[in-house]
């Protein structure tokens, strides 16, 4: 159980919750590869791959290594797609997709957060174009992704203007802390990954949730707490409970675009089955 609610004379203190098979049961953005194939942003070719993507992710995820060259590959898939298309494919498909897969347990902590008074984030590595409507959807206070650079013509340059990627969560979670007056050791963060391990050692109360091994061994080395979630369960079905309307997101970076990083994926798990 979470402590008590908040005294309001004490410094204010939010919950940092990872996105990916810690918040939703898949990748958020490869769950949209079927919707992005059929608006003409990735081919049949692709969208076939992009199912053994998501098997790779859920079976173990991306290591460290891998993350950094779907990165490199990523930033130039996505030069030359339309940012206003990749965000009415995903406003369009949102609840269908998303709905289904939020995981029971992580939205009864994103409302027990609330009613402790301590507000929600979701850092995320995806784009943006994905996650600030999940976050919307979840009721979360701000979102932290990745951002890429939009040219004077609304697509994405290829350029990366922002990773939300290991450290870089650290350091957002930090300035956040920052700029809100979160203090930091009254705060809390979830996460599936090692790759976040600078994220929850930035926090007084972090947690492992569906950890891989790296994670796990940290996490029980360190006597953090590690959860499973299991349920996915749609909001509709928790609506009487889930009140609490969304507030406005404070950005603290936008995307690195929804397709680019389906991309991305599709091209390392090619490779690593030709491997």
């Amino acid at each position: 159980m979470l402590k008590d609610v908040e005294n309001h004379s004490l410094p204010r203190a939010a919950a940092f919750f990872d996105l990916d098979k810690t918040v939703i049961a898949k990748s958020s953005t490869l769950t949209f590869s079927k919707s992005f194939y059929q608006g003409g942003l990735i081919n049949r070719r692709a969208a076939l791959r992009t199912a053994y993507a998501q098997f790779v992710f859920l079976a173990g995820g991306l290591d460290h290594d891998q993350m950094e060259r779907v990165r490199e590959y990523l930033s130039a898939l996505c030069r030359g797609w339309n940012v206003q298309q990749v965000r009415e494919i995903v406003a369009e498909t949102l609840h269908d997709l998303i709905d289904p897969i939020i995981y029971d347990e992580a939205a009864s902590l994103v409302e027990e957060h609330h009613m402790a008074g301590r507000d929600v984030v979701i850092v995320s590595t995806s784009g943006a174009e994905v996650v600030e409507p999940i976050g919307e959807l979840l009721g979360a206070d701000r979102v932290v992704a990745t951002r890429m650079v939009v040219g004077e013509d609304g697509c994405f340059t290829g350029e990366i203007e922002y990773y939300a990627y290991g450290p870089t969560k650290a350091e957002a979670v930090r300035e956040l802390a920052l700029s809100e007056g979160y203090d930091l050791d009254r705060c809390y963060a979830y996460s599936d990954s090692a790759t976040d391990l600078p994220m929850l050692q930035a926090v007084g109360h972090p947690h492992a949730v569906n950890p891989d091994r790296a994670l796990r061994r940290e996490a029980n080395a360190r006597g953090w707490p590690v959860l499973e979630f299991r349920r996915p369960v749609p909001l509709k079905k928790r609506l009487p409970t889930l009140s609490v309307p969304p507030r406005p997101a404070l950005v603290a970076a936008a995307a690195i675009g929804a397709a680019a990083a389906t991309a991305g994926l599709v091209w390392y798990a090619s490779r690593r089955r030709s491997a």
